[in-house]
């Protein structure tokens, strides 16, 4: 039997050493290095690994016997491509106090209000504050279970014996294995005990959602396999001091990794927000410099987001560039553009960036509408009023066509937008009629100015 040795496991990319360092040799993060002990034996074989298996036809394979769950929360059904599939392993990560666990713990009543026993695993929370949050969402249901554990082993023993048809861990990073070395919250106690789980729902077919805490980065924290091992991840994103969140999944093993889900924190918890066009778009229609509406693309629906820029001259000698909501690099090569295309001198000049609610717009559909809110805003010159505006700029000043035109224009004609400019590329991909929207097609991006800027 092998000894028990000692080691230093980084935090943050897992990375071993034979002694503690104050930066990691593999991912240069400060202060990550935890020890941790390894060794002892080998692991003892489960009993799944221990059963012979042995290959059989795809074809043979039986198919689910139950549709997806619905949550009762339309978007998060909506992220999760229509549901929860059973002996699936959901993994949502977001900032302290951002709303994991009262999104989980609706979603688990609205699975008991439907039919199914769910059983919400607290390791952060006593009984009682899990109490009194149900209280403060309406939750009264004896078909949620609560259990406040941190042990592994217990936690996969109870959803065995209860089988529910849901189950909620929160979160993996308090969650040990008693036979693992090291303390949780570990790079070794996080892989293992995921493991188990993992193994436990893909067995049981019982789906488990598990909340994990982030980095300052913004990264879900632990090892980077655990992202690996489960099957969809999902990111809760906003500022807490904001009443909007937004959900978006970067893994999804059983639907699109593109969709948007948008809520409102209320005092009585998570409302969905269906219609949009409040969220993203002020309420204002009217002209004004440095603002311009783009219709894009978050998985299967538009959504019209308002992009606003302002230009204002630099008050001390370098010029400052901040941007939010969109890409940094693309802002960046649009000043650059508009300067050498369109003989705009931006250079001595504060440029500030900005996509209204908290969205993240990275498609370069956005170029276009960024590019015309900057020179509205250097030249103080209003765009024109219900104007939305799409499309990628190119290097030498030229307008680029976008994918799915259709749904962007379809979008702003619904809510009532008067012009679009979009680019000469997409007149030929115009399948529908848009009633009461103008469509302005640009070649280039000193025809889109001359277009769009009143």
């Amino acid at each position: 039997m092998a000894k028990a040795r000692t080691v230093f496991v980084c935090q943050q990319c897992g990375a071993q050493a034979p002694r503690w360092m104050g930066r990691c040799s593999e991912c240069g993060e400060w202060d990550s290095l935890v020890e941790e002990l390894v060794g002892g034996g080998p692991p003892a074989a489960s009993a799944t690994a221990a059963a012979a298996t042995t290959p059989q036809p795809i074809t043979s394979v039986a198919p689910p016997d139950q549709p997806r769950l619905r949550t009762g929360l339309g978007e998060l059904d909506r992220v999760l491509g229509g549901g929860v599939v059973a002996g699936s392993v959901v993994l949502i990560g977001g900032d302290p106090g951002i709303g994991k666990s009262t999104l989980l713990l609706q979603a688990c009543d609205g699975l008991s209000l439907g039919g199914q026993r769910t059983l919400y695993v607290t390791g952060e929370e006593s009984l009682m504050q899990m109490r009194l949050r149900a209280e403060r969402l309406g939750v009264h249901t004896d078909s949620l279970l609560v259990l406040a554990e941190t042990n592994a082993d217990s936690i996969a023993a109870q959803i065995g014996s209860t089988a529910p048809g849901f189950a909620v861990v929160d979160s993996i990073q308090m969650v040990y294995r008693p036979d693992v070395g090291s303390a949780p919250g570990s790079v070794s106690q996080v892989r293992e005990s995921a493991a188990l789980l993992v193994q436990l729902a893909k067995s049981s077919g019982v789906p488990v959602a598990l909340i994990g805490h982030v980095t300052k980065q913004g990264a879900i924290a632990g090892p980077r396999v655990l992202e690996h091992m489960v099957d969809t991840v999902l990111y809760f994103e906003g500022d807490k001091y904001q009443s909007y969140r937004l959900l978006r999944a970067v893994k999804n093993r059983f639907g699109p990794t593109d969709e948007l889900g948008v809520f409102e924190m209320r005092t009585s918890g998570l409302a969905e927000v269906t219609d949009l066009a409040d969220v993203f778009v002020s309420r204002r229609r009217g002209a004004a410099p440095g603002s311009v509406v783009v219709p894009c693309i978050e998985g299967t629906r538009a959504i019209l987001v308002e992009v606003q820029a302002l230009v204002s001259r630099a008050n001390f000698g370098t010029p400052e560039r901040k941007v939010s909501g969109l890409d940094r690099n693309r802002v960046s090569m649009l000043l650059a553009v508009l300067e050498k295309r369109t003989e705009l001198v931006l250079a001595g000049h504060d440029v500030f960036v900005n996509a209204v609610g908290g969205v993240r717009v990275v498609e370069p559909a956005a170029d276009l509408a960024a590019a015309v809110a900057i020179a509205s805003s250097f030249t103080d010159r209003p765009v024109a009023a219900e104007v939305v505006a799409v499309g990628e700029v190119g290097l030498a000043g030229e307008v680029r066509g976008v994918a799915q035109i259709d749904a962007r224009l379809r979008e702003a004609a619904k809510l009532g937008w008067k012009l679009a400019i979009v680019p000469r590329d997409n007149a030929r991909s115009i399948h529908q009629r848009h009633e009461d929207l103008e469509i302005v097609f640009v070649s280039s991006l000193a025809e889109a100015l001359e277009a769009a800027v009143a």
